[in-house]
């Protein structure tokens, strides 16, 4: 009988370990948008859970459930009734070919005389199009994905909640971090998350707010819409806004509204761009600031991977690896013998 061998059994076991691991997160990866948005929630509305189970004294199933319902009519069902906005315009733009052609061919002489910018508007309906493809893809692809994905979302929410102890114990034994690297790895996930999300989602809403407004007061047609493809947009700084009111005040300007069109180009330069700054100052006194630049980047790596939630899961996912990197960092300085 062979001789029992702690040693060489622990390796074959961590093999069989490594090798399922692979087998299963290969197998999770159409899932991880979904497992991705769980920990989001989770992050964003556990002080709201432990408020009203502790101070509250709620029950925690319904805490939970509660907590739920909320996120569905406040995030959810917004992203999911201003994505089928966009793709049916998206839509009713391709059915009217005719009014297409005629904005390109006067928008074209006017900015082309002007500006001596060629086929200016063909390359940015272009470039819309492609970007609303992009974005779009769960929408595009069928309703059954997205429901399948909503109910794991939840059903996962659901039991971190109620077993929060339970689940964030687990992460700190489990974690490739010493204690104390594990809680401030933690505490600055949170912050990532809210900036990401919370910060970065408040930016984009009040400029797409601020470019609705404007196509308001000036009278162009689908105010709503064109906010809301601005508050999309807005997740990429500087270039977002300005990708929308830019040719709406040119195209304005090419029609012979004079005044509409220096109204809406002055009002995006002055306000829409500039409160974005002034937003970031003030967020970033309360919670972490994300860079510009790793939004750009996360979006750009994101979007393809995740639709539309890659304007978000792109930067935090980038964020989230730059701060894993900073501990290893530090931990590696620490330690001479790493």
């Amino acid at each position: 009988m062979p001789k029992y061998n702690p040693a060489q059994n622990n390796t074959v076991v961590l093999i069989i370990l490594i090798a399922l691991g692979a087998f299963l997160l290969y197998s999770m990866r159409i899932i991880a948008g979904t497992l991705l948005s769980t920990l989001v929630l989770y992050t964003i509305f556990r002080p709201i859970y432990l408020h009203l189970t502790q101070k509250w004294n709620w029950n925690k199933s319904l805490a939970a459930i509660g907590i739920i319902f909320s996120s569905l009519i406040i995030i959810v069902f917004p992203i999911l009734s201003l994505s089928l906005m966009v793709i049916n315009k998206v839509s009713e733009f391709q059915q009217k070919p005719e009014d297409i052609q005629k904005l390109i061919e006067r928008f074209e002489t006017y900015v082309g005389s002007t500006f001596n910018i060629p086929h200016a508007l063909e390359k940015i309906i272009a470039r819309l199009n492609t970007y609303a493809t992009e974005l779009f893809p769960a929408i595009i692809g069928g309703a059954a994905n997205i429901f399948l994905g909503i109910l794991i979302m939840y059903f996962l929410l659901y039991f971190m909640f109620t077993q929060y102890q339970t689940f964030e114990k687990g992460l700190l034994k489990y974690a490739p971090f010493k204690q104390d690297d594990a809680i401030k790895f933690a505490y600055e996930l949170r912050n990532t998350t809210y900036s990401n999300v919370l910060g970065q989602g408040f930016i984009a809403l009040v400029q797409g707010s601020l470019v609705s407004l404007s196509f308001y007061i000036f009278g162009v047609q689908d105010a709503i819409f064109w906010g809301v493809i601005s508050t999309f947009l807005s997740f990429l700084p500087i270039v977002g806004a300005p990708f929308v009111f830019i040719p709406a005040a040119l195209i304005q300007l090419s029609n012979g509204n004079t005044t509409a069109g220096w109204g809406i180009l002055l009002w995006g330069l002055i306000i829409v761009i500039n409160i974005d700054n002034v937003i970031r100052l003030i967020l970033a006194r309360k919670i972490a600031d994300t860079h510009p630049i790793i939004t750009v980047i996360g979006v750009i790596i994101g979007i393809p991977v995740f639709g539309i939630l890659g304007l978000v899961f792109g930067p935090l996912l980038l964020s989230y690896f730059i701060l894993t990197f900073k501990i290893y960092d530090q931990n590696k300085s620490a330690d001479p013998k790493v």
